[in-house]
């Protein structure tokens, strides 16, 4: 993961930044359906959209959507292009280190290899996965050759066009596809996270608190559950 280096004057300009303007702008990928895509109407959807337009709500601010690819969307995050990542970002140690989470808005969900057949000798074949994530640090530590892509649907489609024998990533954003019929599930699910939330930058404490406090209220009173279902469906973790 990229990491920038602030000094100590960008920091203190930065601090208080989001409160201090009119609008939050939250970020996402737009490309990690069901956690978050852009529909028919060039809009943002999914998920994340559902939970932060109801956490704005709930914290009473006005916030708006940007897009940003995955790969920069920490480094933009910390320069002050925008003011919250909502992204299907899982918590680690190693994110904890550049930014600051709330508590996680999805309990911790597995990950699932999908391949055109079940007979794939997952620990020596090409692996494909998300660039910068989870999964694809779990397929270097697997042995398995990692061939990694800027979005997940490339992931997929590398799979399905021959340059790699299974893609590994969320099984929630998998099940779709394996409902499409012509990839399948093989080898066992694996849980690599300890759930996905909102991030922030350090310098952005009180921000924070206010969605913290949001998703609590949510997990409280079980809205959060109703999104986690109507997304994700019935078999997916939640609250």
């Amino acid at each position: 993961m990229k990491k920038l280096i602030l000094g100590t004057a960008a920091l203190a300009l930065s601090a208080g930044m989001a409160l201090a303007q009119d609008v939050v702008r939250l970020a996402t990928e737009g490309a990690y359906p069901p956690y978050n895509f852009i529909n028919d109407a060039g809009d943002v959807d999914g998920f994340e959209r559902d939970l932060g337009d109801e956490l704005c709500k709930r914290a009473e601010l006005n916030c708006t959507w940007v897009t940003n690819d995955w790969d920069s969307i920490i480094p933009n995050l910390v320069s002050g292009n925008y003011d919250a990542i909502l992204a299907g970002m899982s918590i680690s140690p190693e994110r904890q280190e550049v930014v600051a989470f709330t508590q996680p808005y999805t309990p911790p969900s597995l990950s699932a290899y999908a391949a055109l057949s079940d007979d794939v000798d997952l620990e020596n074949s090409v692996i494909s996965a998300q660039t910068g994530t989870i999964q694809a640090n779990h397929v270097v530590d697997t042995g398995a050759t990692l061939l990694e892509y800027p979005t997940a649907d490339e992931c997929v489609d590398a799979v399905r066009n021959g340059e790699a024998e299974a893609v590994m990533a969320d099984k929630d954003v998998l099940v779709p596809i394996v409902n499409e019929g012509d990839l399948v599930f093989v080898g066992e699910d694996t849980a690599l996270s300890n759930g996905i939330g909102m991030a922030f930058r350090k310098s952005d404490p009180e921000l924070k608190d206010k969605f913290d406090a949001a998703v609590q209220s949510m997990k409280d009173d079980g809205t959060l559950n109703e999104l986690i279902i109507k997304w994700m469906g019935e078999d997916s973790p939640r609250w």
